[in-house]
């Protein structure tokens, strides 16, 4: 059964990933890769996860229907740019989660990602959806999560 620990830091991963989707907006670099359009874009964030948060509603113990949720502080360059809130379901006693993420970046509007929380420390992010700047984005990115809560996020926008 895992401990408290591995939720900790499914939990995490989570929380990171949705957070370097909030950052997205906040500052853009080109791809150096080959097939880059005008309209794509490649944002790298600095995410501080708030604490954690595991609310334990199935069995004791990490379990089906447990929920995590967070609200995370973006940076770049050492500057706040936003942040993201989501929420996870627990649906394994393993600590595997569905999570969902909406990242609000100052004054530009929002990002919505879903991923699937477990270890390894990277995670894959699929873009869902936005509002205002990010209103036609569609994408996918990565979290790596840098131990003591941080992380970066990496985020692969096409805005359509």
């Amino acid at each position: 059964m895992p401990t408290r620990r591995t939720v900790r830091t499914a939990a995490y991963g989570a929380t990171l990933l949705a957070a370097a989707a909030v950052l997205q907006g906040a500052t853009a670099s080109a791809d150096p890769g080959g097939d880059h359009r005008d309209d794509d874009l490649t944002l790298t964030f600095h995410v501080v996860t708030s604490p954690f948060s595991y609310t334990d509603l199935g069995a004791p113990g990490p379990s089906a229907a447990d929920v995590i949720v967070f609200n995370d502080v973006l940076e770049q360059d050492g500057r706040h740019v936003g942040h993201e809130v989501g929420s996870c379901v627990v649906v394994d006693p393993s600590g595997l989660s569905n999570c969902t993420a909406v990242v609000t970046l100052d004054g530009q509007g929002t990002i919505a990602y879903a991923f699937e929380n477990a270890p390894p420390p990277e995670k894959t992010v699929a873009i869902t959806g936005g509002s205002g700047d990010f209103r036609t984005v569609r994408g996918d990115g990565t979290f790596l999560e840098s131990g003591e809560g941080t992380g970066t996020l990496t985020l692969r926008l096409h805005l359509r």
